[in-house]
């Protein structure tokens, strides 16, 4: 390798990171980048380590140093020392050449490769030894550019084979019940805590306070009521479990080599609506991770929403779907995770981990500047986007963009990329990716999310017709590029997936605060109650990160419930379909095959019935029961034929030429009327929150659904981190609970009938609409302490040793019952804490204006809306945190925060004129007002804001409130006892 003068060939001399020559410093010498090991590095690949690297020598991580002019300084800017530094020689395998000089620092890092760092040579041959090892032990798996196993190696043995297809054959999940170390004290520690609670109550009724019997009877009417509410939170997590999946098994079963892939389609959901409002940026990173999930390509299908008609949000699909070309083989090839530009890119770790392919660096830094310009392009039409011309928006070809009105337009198709014709720059065939904008018109009830998506199901079918459906919000990217194949262990297991209506994955969240200060993760309800849902009936649907079964989007009942719907066909859940279908059913029983196979044909081919004067009985039998189906489906033959086709598959008799057609015909803004979508078929109308809805509906037909949560989140979002945000993000689905439990669709009285809903489950759906009824004692019992403070009175008489036990004991239950949940979910103190402090904070803003605001709407039909202003934030990171953004929902708590620190104040002022004897009494009063303010303390930190300021307006309003009160009651003390009273008879003159 050396040369005759006993240097080194710089052509020889290759960069160990991207394969290109290292090229030549400015003394004439071969480039080097590190000055202790002398590493072979290019100045591309030196000054990307510099920039978004490790800022380290890849091989014995010792600190970079700058360069100039190609020459290595110190951080100084002078060459100091190593002036005098001698180029070491590198092979290819990262040994120095023995004819060039080493000083003694690099002797000692090349003999010894523990002394300098990670041998760099060891690396490469360990990581190409598993990959070798796991090929030969699964070829069908084997990774694009890498080395292949000789040939007699490759084979695999005989009995290699039977253990393979005996491994296959195993379940592809298993329920993982938790310890009985973890789960029998807490179950022990809930029937105490009932128990305590009942002598609790005893004594509060049967003691009651002569002296303040108003404010005593508040607050038993406040703890009887948070006791029931308790209730119906608690025993719903009776019975936690966990799941554990196998992907191995699943690739065993469905991907034999040489064999055509079994695994079942997927149609992917994503929905926006306001581009403005959702950044079309980040919709491009949702759909761009959704085309380079992990999984056949020809079985994914993407449909993208457009609920606005925005020109805007077309042009960045089309952007999208010509950098996937890039992205999707980039992402496939080097096993990028997560497969979302923005947050594989924004992501502070080492990329080089685990990445030796001598072409990663150079294709990730193309990448990269790829994915910047195409930054650039968004970003352009976004500002452009800003201001609408006067003539409206006009399309390239001239022509003016159909949705220039948003609320009158005609329905838009347009197939971006499909299965033939779109190619990646290698050749491969890229996902289809759909843009979809339903046709809207005056006069119609377009119901918002839930119509969107209900026309994403009826296009979905008319085109590809997947037998699952992975819905996700435009903001909830994949993050886990196996997440499809962790919800098929569930789906495909023949076992479990039949009456699996839906598997749900938990909400994770990026940009958000360490402190969590509002509660956005909300881990005590996907780590805790979802786990508890997941041994009953199966977790609630929670609007995203979802995989549906399709057949059970069109209100039909289980597999395992056919024999119930026979022997009771006048209480199925969904009577117009189930009756019609079960009575199918049972006609058929005991027919010819004949019959059989003809009913099976016809089936296939229902939407070919043209002549019916040749058909004999029988068949006149299906074509109503085809014009039944219409009267629930619409009148579409052709998505009737595919709501028949249970393992999906468009149907061979369909004309391709007409299919955008149909397409366009399933999404028009009439085809819904005089059906049962929205009713009984699809996502359910009649709340905002439609999720809890649809969910509740498959449940209450029988179907389970499985919650899953893979080691690596499935799935990440953005949450709204400010404070008015994340009150109105709570006021909306607590308004969809109080339209729900006036509904005829409420748990309390819906779905007795059918005997399918398990009690527990029926108690979690019942918490899950009640829950902001507490909003009212809520506020009443936060107002008690400071009513205490500043009138000296108290809601508990004195304390008799038996009663401080049962006070003591019940707050020994509460702590224990919130520490016995924490073992065993693993959620920190910290997330338990800021989800009770939260709790407090919506409880007397959110829930309290969704009560009314739901009473509002649906006993008088008047909707009121709470308006958000937003104002600017100095801070660089969190910046969203900080900024304040005026709602009336401010008031509520902070009209609470200000009476009970003036209560406090006035308490100890009190106790300091009365003595030491008033001590006591004091500290029982205190007790619960600190409890108000510890609570209430993230809603008095976000409305300081980080540099402690508060608007006027929330200061002026609540002192006008507290005023106002303060005020009343001096006049009007109806707490008092006449005796207690005084006496104004006897002051009549001016004297007295």
């Amino acid at each position: 390798m050396a040369a005759a003068d006993g240097k080194m060939n710089v052509t020889e001399i290759s960069c160990q990171v991207c394969g290109d020559h290292v090229g030549i410093g400015a003394d004439g010498e071969p480039f080097a980048a590190c000055n202790d090991c002398g590493f072979p590095l290019c100045k591309p690949c030196y000054q990307y380590e510099r920039d978004e690297g490790s800022h380290c020598c890849p091989h014995c991580k010792a600190p970079f140093q700058y360069h100039h002019e190609g020459l290595p300084v110190d951080e100084a800017g002078e060459n100091g020392d190593h002036h005098n530094f001698s180029v070491v020689a590198v092979d290819g395998n990262g040994h120095g050449d023995p004819g060039n000089e080493i000083s003694e620092k690099e002797n000692d890092s090349a003999a010894n490769p523990n002394n300098g760092g990670v041998a760099w040579r060891d690396r490469v041959e360990s990581w190409k030894s598993k990959k070798n090892k796991k090929k030969g032990l699964l070829p069908s798996k084997t990774a694009k550019n890498e080395v292949p196993l000789p040939e007699g190696q490759a084979q695999i043995p005989p009995e290699m084979d039977e253990t393979m297809m005996a491994e296959a054959l195993q379940p592809l999940s298993q329920i993982i019940p938790l310890p009985k170390t973890k789960i029998q004290p807490y179950r022990i520690v809930i029937i105490l805590r009932l128990i305590i609670l009942g002598f609790f109550f005893h004594y509060r009724v049967t003691n009651p306070v002569d002296s303040s019997y108003g404010l005593w009877l508040t607050s038993v009417i406040c703890e009887i009521w948070f006791a029931f509410s308790w209730i119906l939170d608690q025993f719903p997590k009776w019975a936690p479990i966990n799941r554990e999946t196998y992907l191995d098994r699943l690739s065993l079963r469905y991907e034999r080599p040489g064999q055509p892939c079994e695994l079942s389609a997927v149609d992917f959901f994503v929905s926006t609506v306001d581009p403005l409002k959702e950044p079309p940026l980040i919709t491009a990173n949702t759909v761009l991770s959704i085309l380079a999930v992990d999984y056949p390509v020809e079985k994914v299908s993407c449909y993208v929403s457009d609920d606005g008609a925005s020109m805007l949000t077309f042009e960045t699909m089309s952007e999208t779907a010509e950098f996937a070309r890039n992205w999707v083989p980039f992402c496939k090839n080097f096993n990028i995770e997560p497969r979302a530009p923005e947050f594989y890119f924004s992501q502070k770790i080492d990329y080089l981990k685990d990445k030796v392919q001598p072409n990663f660096v150079k294709e990730r830094r193309a990448i990269k500047r790829e994915y910047e310009e195409f930054k650039v392009r968004i970003n352009a039409m976004v500002a452009k986007a800003q201001k609408t011309p006067d003539d409206g928006w006009i399309m390239q070809d001239g022509t003016p963009w159909p949705g220039n009105n948003t609320r009158d337009h005609p329905g838009m198709i347009q197939v971006f990329l499909g299965h033939t014709g779109a190619h990646d720059l290698e050749g491969n065939e890229l996902p289809r990716l759909v843009y979809v904008s339903r046709e809207k018109r005056p006069g119609y009830q377009h119901h918002k999310k839930a119509g969107a998506m209900n026309a994403l199901v009826r296009v979905s079918a008319v085109l590809t017709n997947a037998p699952y459906i992975l819905n996700l919000d435009c903001d909830h990217y994949v993050n886990n590029s196996k997440a499809v194949r962790e919800a098929m262990c569930f789906m495909m297991d023949p076992l479990v997936g039949r009456n699996v209506c839906y598997v749900q994955f938990p909400q994770r969240f990026d940009g958000i605060d360490k402190s969590d200060r509002y509660a956005n993760r909300n881990t005590v309800f996907f780590d805790i109650n979802m786990k508890g849902l997941d041994g009953i009936q199966g977790p609630v649907y929670v609007g995203t990160g979802c995989v549906f079964n399709r057949q059970a989007l069109y209100g039909y009942g289980p597999p395992s419930s056919a024999k119930l719907a026979a022997a009771k066909p006048s209480r199925s859940c969904f009577p117009s379909l189930c009756c019609c279908f079960s009575c199918c059913k049972r006609k058929t029983v005991g027919v010819d095959d004949h019959k059989k196979s003809k009913h099976d044909d016809l089936n296939a081919a229902v939407f070919n019935l043209n002549e019916i004067e040749s058909y004999d009985e029988y068949e006149r039998q299906l074509l109503v029961s085809q014009r039944s189906f219409e009267k629930s489906f619409g009148q579409s033959t052709v998505f009737i034929a595919s709501t028949l086709m249970e393992n999906g598959g468009v149907p061979e008799s369909t004309n391709p030429a007409s299919v955008i057609k149909e397409a366009i015909h399933v999404i028009s803004c009439g085809y819904e009327e005089k059906t049962e979508w929205g009713k009984e078929v699809g996502w359910i109308y009649g709340s905002v929150t439609e999720d809890i809805l649809s969910g509740f509906k498959m449940h209450c037909r029988g179907w389970q659904s499985i919650y899953c949560m893979p080691t690596r989140p499935a799935f990440k979002g953005s949450a709204p981190i400010n404070l008015s945000d994340r009150l109105h993000q709570v006021l909306r689905w607590a308004l969809g609970s109080v339209e729900i439990l006036f509904s005829r669709h409420c748990p309390l009285w819906y779905g007795f009938g059918a005997g399918r809903l398990k009690w527990l489950e029926r108690l979690a759906y019942i918490n899950t609409i009640v829950y902001p009824l507490t909003s009212l004692p809520l506020v009443a019992y936060c107002t008690l302490p400071a009513i205490c403070l500043l009138t000296g009175k108290f809601i508990i008489p004195t304390l008799s040793n038996i009663a401080g036990m049962f006070f003591m004991a019940l707050f020994l239950s509460i702590i224990a019952t919130g520490v016995l949940e924490l073992r065993w979910s693993g959620v920190s103190i910290e997330e338990w804490w800021r989800n009770e402090q939260f709790w407090v904070i919506g409880g007397v803003s959110a829930h309290l204006f969704a009560v009314f605001q739901g009473l509002l709407k649906v006993l008088a039909g008047i909707d009121t809306n709470f308006t958000v202003t937003a104002k600017g934030s100095e801070d660089a990171e969190f910046g969203e945190l900080y900024i304040f953004k005026w709602t009336t929902l401010l008031i509520p708590p902070t009209t609470l925060l200000v009476i009970n620190l003036v209560g406090v104040v006035a308490g100890f002022s009190d106790a300091l004129n009365n003595g030491y004897q008033s001590w006591g009494p004091l500290f029982g009063k205190l007790f619960f007002a600190m409890w108000v303010i510890f609570h209430l303390y993230p809603f008095l930190k976000g409305l300081m804001g980080k540099q402690n300021r508060t608007p006027t307006i929330v200061i002026l309003w609540s002192i006008l409130l507290a005023s106002v009160f303060s005020l009343l009651w001096v006049r009007i003390d109806p707490f008092l006892s006449k005796a207690q009273a005084p006496s104004l008879q006897k002051c009549m003159s001016i004297d007295c």
